[in-house]
């Protein structure tokens, strides 16, 4: 029986999607539930997975080309056993040219990749000839890539780089100056749009304090040991600010709102995103309820965030519907920026470096291990006094962290 392919139905931020990756070709057996092929939207990697055991009969819409919500894009047989060559129903403007190209590819010696492994590629510098293909006929898939890139990374070394004079498409003479323009993903394309449009319709400002880390760092090194024997993960930093922050927003509501239209939305709960970097652009997932949580609770929750936006596995649900964002841009060096407001949000918290600097204490000068911290806020919603207080009540239940227990 003939089914239709289709697919995901979006959200309604969402308006359409890039097919990124066929990891099925029409003929080829799949078993109920595999993955056949993804779904890049502007904001997450969509899954589509096989409704059955079959084989892909047809495919209608290709590597790179655009989807609409619900959209048919192939068609599935259930129940048919796969062929040793693919099926001869998909569309030759689409099939026939990447087979040709795959043949070629193979007499000059050459890698062939996916269009979604060539742009990955391409973004990361990496030579397909050093990359081992695992797709049908040693085709190099988006994942060959990744793995690659994930490999020269865990082992200290840059990836592969490819000749300078593969970088441009066109003939370069001496002298002249290669240059090379790759189209924005849909998530870079989102992230900077969105980006633009905060600076042009938020009154956007930006408070600066520096916080002592020397308590949290104390008190981490003091009881790391048992925090990790107790719950199997790390006491880090961010749960620390993600529990300041969120006391400070009960204190001022104002920080934790939101605009909606002429509408001002004050949150009775605080819904905290932390800014988290992937190799596709930068993902703010949403730790929900954080005033419920404890550091061991918020801590797992950021490590699974981390992971899913690494494998590309976050839903669209975990980053949506944020009161307050965190980013720390100090695990990047970072010693101080002003961090850009994510609507319709009215506040953003920058972490930056921990860097040792002499600081005059009780009239003595004394090497502390100082952080920067900047809140940046639409001062349309947030008064600066109210600016100010939030960050110094931060400042000092991280400098003090018994105050984050004691409420005070």
């Amino acid at each position: 029986m003939s089914t239709e392919i289709k697919a995901p139905v979006f959200p309604e931020s969402v308006a359409e999607g890039t097919v990124a990756t066929w990891h099925k070709q029409p003929g080829e057996a799949c078993s109920r539930d595999e993955l056949i092929v993804d779904i890049e939207t502007d904001k997450v990697v969509l899954e589509v997975v096989a409704p059955a055991d079959g084989v892909i009969e047809e495919v209608l819409k290709g590597e790179g080309d655009t989807v609409e919500s619900g959209e048919v894009i192939g068609r599935f047989k259930e129940g048919a056993a796969g062929e040793s060559k693919p099926a001869e129903s998909k569309p030759e403007s689409k099939e026939e040219a990447p087979k040709a190209e795959a043949e070629s590819n193979a007499a000059s010696g050459d890698a062939i990749l996916s269009p979604a492994a060539r742009k990955l590629a391409e973004e990361n510098d990496v030579d397909p000839n050093a990359v081992k293909g695992t797709g049908k006929d040693g085709r190099i898939t988006k994942e060959d890539v990744q793995n690659h890139v994930d490999t020269a990374k865990s082992s200290g070394s840059a990836s592969t780089p490819k000749p300078a004079a593969d970088l441009p498409k066109v003939d370069v003479n001496a002298g002249e100056r290669a240059e090379k323009r790759v189209p924005m993903t849909r998530l870079r394309a989102s992230i900077a749009k969105r980006l633009v449009n905060a600076q042009q319709t938020a009154a956007m400002l930006t408070t600066f304090n520096e916080v002592n880390m020397a308590p949290i760092m104390e008190l981490r090194k003091q009881y790391q040991d048992s925090f990790v024997k107790r719950h199997g993960i790390k006491l880090g930093f961010m749960s620390f600010f993600t529990k300041a922050a969120t006391e400070a927003l009960k204190r001022f509501p104002a920080v934790n709102a939101s605009i909606d239209g002429n509408d001002m939305v004050y949150h009775g709960y605080q819904d905290v995103g932390v800014a988290v970097s992937t190799d596709r652009g930068l993902v703010v997932p949403v730790v929900r309820d954080v005033d419920a949580l404890g550091l061991a609770d918020i801590e797992k929750k950021i490590v699974e965030y981390g992971t899913k936006a690494k494998d590309g596995k976050l839903a669209i649900e975990d980053m949506t519907g944020g009161t307050f964002t965190i980013t720390n841009g100090g695990i990047f060096g970072s010693l101080i920026s002003t961090p850009i407001l994510n609507p319709p949000q009215t506040a953003i918290l920058g972490m930056h470096k921990i860097q040792e600097r002499p600081m005059a204490v009780n009239g003595k000068v004394e090497i502390l291990p100082m952080m920067y911290l900047a809140l940046s806020y639409d001062h349309r919603m947030v008064d600066g006094k109210e600016a100010v207080q939030f960050l110094v009540a931060i400042k000092e239940m991280l400098e003090d962290p018994a105050r984050i227990l004691l409420d005070v």
